[in-house]
């Protein structure tokens, strides 16, 4: 397996990260600092993530997890803001998000303690649909949301199909539900705005199949593994080890510390789901 490749799957970061990681000269094997990730890992190298042994990779599992407003989705943050990952129920193992939410943004979050798993679920090509609710300040109607179903170009960046509803007045705001599926930076907000309308409130309420339902704010509850491999299907079920039948625990867990890898998912938050 190659060393990013088996990095990501032991759940410390991205496969993209574990090349900069790599790049960074942050990674050894054998007592040998790597300088390309073009390496394949035995079963008896002995691989230093940070002068720390790699750790071994547990089963692919998922969690959603309600991100309160005012974190970022961030192991280590330049301006020194609160994160995701310093707010986690406490006895989560070491996880990475699914994508991320901006620090103003609330809802639903996938977290994943397999890379791999991350990668794959967060790439626009599984299609897969994130619904938002939306309060924002302003008047649009049904007919100027139903043309964002074609798609809009907005400031030289192109944004696929967006699926939007009013769904209620109330004085100066709007509460409306957007779906998108590409995940741009800051897409909801950007879209909307160029409709002339003023974000104040944004939630995720699913992302694919998952949804955030009752969960409450600071929580996260397992997916139970036999519903995660029926949803990415035999071939990738396979692929993850969901395949085989195994114990499922379950139930929520509210918000304490968690237990990052040191100096862990050190991405820019410049590809926010939002």
């Amino acid at each position: 397996m190659r060393i990013a490749k088996a990095m990501a799957r032991a759940g410390l970061c991205s496969r993209r990260e574990a090349e900069r990681w790599i790049a960074d000269g942050r990674v050894s094997i054998n007592g040998q600092v790597l300088k390309t990730p073009g390496v394949e890992v035995k079963p008896k190298d002995r691989v230093l993530v940070d002068g720390q042994p790699l750790p071994i990779a547990e089963p692919s599992q998922l969690w959603r997890y309600n991100k309160p407003k005012g974190l970022v989705t961030t192991h280590d943050d330049p301006q020194g803001r609160p994160t995701v990952f310093d707010n986690l129920p406490a006895g989560l193992p070491r996880v990475i998000s699914v994508g991320r939410l901006d620090f103003n943004t609330e809802g639903l979050i996938l977290l994943t303690n397999d890379g791999e798993l991350a990668r794959h679920l967060e790439l626009p090509a599984t299609g897969w649909l994130r619904r938002y609710r939306v309060r924002a300040k302003g008047r649009v109607t049904q007919a100027d949301l139903d043309k964002l179903k074609e798609g809009i170009e907005i400031e030289g960046v192109r944004y696929g199909g967006v699926e939007a509803a009013i769904d209620t007045v109330q004085g100066a705001n709007m509460w409306l539900t957007v779906g998108i599926r590409e995940g741009k930076n800051r897409e909801v907000r950007k879209v909307l705005t160029h409709l002339g309308l003023d974000v104040n409130r944004l939630i995720r309420i699913s992302f694919g199949p998952f949804q955030l339902l009752e969960l409450e704010p600071g929580e996260a509850e397992v997916i139970k593994r036999r519903v995660l491999a029926d949803q990415l299907g035999p071939q990738l079920a396979q692929e993850f080890g969901l395949a085989e039948k195994a114990e499922e625990k379950s139930g929520k867990k509210k918000a304490g510390g968690g237990r990052p890898h040191p100096r862990g998912d050190t991405r820019k938050n410049d590809h926010e789901d939002d």
